[in-house]
């Protein structure tokens, strides 16, 4: 199946969204105006990012586990099969990280979110399953933010405004 364009320009748009913010005027995933993961991110102190959770992982831990997600779908996209061997909890090793470490890793999970944006804005022939993924690594992307904003409330986007009848 080939993806159309019209396919194309909305993956593209909703992951932007995610990525890099909701403009003022329009918003389909997060409310207008929230400035989306990576500016949320650049917010963090490495220290805060390194906090646990009562489960074990901390904000520096799902944006690793984000990174290699990403590098994993850019790998796809250049044409190789990256998933027979993929090592996803690996990922979640990287639970603190100093000023350096998260510094770099900030700008890792920027570098592989930006080619996944552009790869996601190429039309390609994909299968069933390949648009699947293609679609489950922008839901992918919103759970996350969503857990670390849970996480934080320092990072979380502006409220919707109530509408009062």
């Amino acid at each position: 199946m080939k993806l159309q364009t019209d396919l194309t320009d909305t993956l593209r748009t909703l992951f932007s969204e995610l990525v890099k913010g909701a403009s003022d005027k329009e918003a389909y995933v997060l409310n207008r105006g929230d400035q989306g993961l990576l500016r949320s991110l650049d917010k963090l102190s490495a220290s805060d990012a390194s906090k646990k959770t009562i489960t074990g992982s901390s904000i520096a831990a799902h944006a690793d586990h984000l990174r290699y997600g990403l590098s994993l779908m850019n790998r796809w996209a250049a044409g190789e099969n990256p998933f027979s061997d993929a090592d996803w909890s690996a990922s979640w090793r990287r639970v603190a990280v100093s000023d350096v470490e998260w510094k770099k890793l900030r700008e890792q999970l920027r570098d592989e979110a930006n080619r996944w944006l552009e790869a996601l804005g190429k039309p390609r022939e994909v299968t069933v399953t390949e648009l699947n993924g293609m679609l489950g690594s922008i839901v992918h992307l919103a759970y996350h933010l969503g857990a670390m904003r849970q996480i934080n409330s320092g990072i979380r986007g502006p409220a919707e405004p109530v509408l009062l009848a």
